[in-house]
């Protein structure tokens, strides 16, 4: 077999395919076979040398369709009065783009469903963990200025990324929009009371327009 002179193009069009096939059939019901059989004449073994499972391929679609890098760089090097004010732009950052393509929608729709499954359960929980300590460091220059309450900025963060990442969502703690609505203002006074008000009107706003755009069922 001759070498592959594109091997980003090669990869592109594998996450592409795989993309489209994991919103239309879902991604348990897709298999490495459905991904080689809409890839126009590549190989599995074509498949195999970029990426060595499904679960790796959805990991790299993540990877690339996730803003987290660029809104933490944004938020990082914004002229914000305060900590306290760095946090919120980033997740205003993160929000926005979210709700800002019914591909991003998409994407965060599959991504609730997934959470149901061990497998991604756990290395969602590693990016969260990855995640809580850029916060961290912005909770320790609200500390520093006086927008946040000393403390743990550690543990302040981890609480964050669990309310916010873990107890919102209905696939892990299935719940009615009217008990996410509650779940919304017990965060909101949560945080607030260990001296941490991070989620202000905007954010809430945000958040429950994306949850609104993805479709999810009430439990019964």
């Amino acid at each position: 077999m001759p070498r592959n002179k594109y091997p980003e193009e090669t990869e592109r069009k594998i996450m592409e395919t795989a993309l489209r096939l994991f919103l239309d059939k879902g991604y348990e019901q897709t298999t490495v076979l459905d991904i080689i059989a809409n890839l126009g004449g590549l190989t599995r073994g074509a498949f195999y040398h970029h990426f060595k499972s499904k679960d790796a391929l959805l990991e790299a679609i993540l990877e690339k369709y996730s803003n987290g890098s660029d809104v933490y760089e944004k938020a990082m090097t914004a002229n914000v009065p305060n900590g306290l004010e760095r946090i919120k732009l980033a997740l205003k950052l993160a929000l926005e783009s979210n709700v800002s393509s019914n591909e991003s929608i998409a994407i965060i729709g599959m991504v609730m469903s997934l959470l149901a499954t061990p497998y991604f359960f756990t290395q969602r929980h590693k990016w969260m963990i990855e995640d809580s300590k850029v916060f961290a460091k912005m909770i320790e220059e609200g500390m520093s200025d006086g927008s946040i309450k000393k403390g743990n900025a550690k543990l302040m963060s981890e609480l964050m990324m669990l309310l916010i990442n873990h107890w919102t969502m209905p696939t892990i703690y299935p719940c009615t929009k009217e008990e996410l609505l509650i779940k919304g203002e017990m965060i909101v006074q949560i945080l607030a009371g260990i001296g941490f008000p991070v989620i202000d009107d905007e954010i809430e706003k945000l958040f429950f327009q994306t949850m609104d755009a993805i479709e999810w069922s009430t439990p019964v």
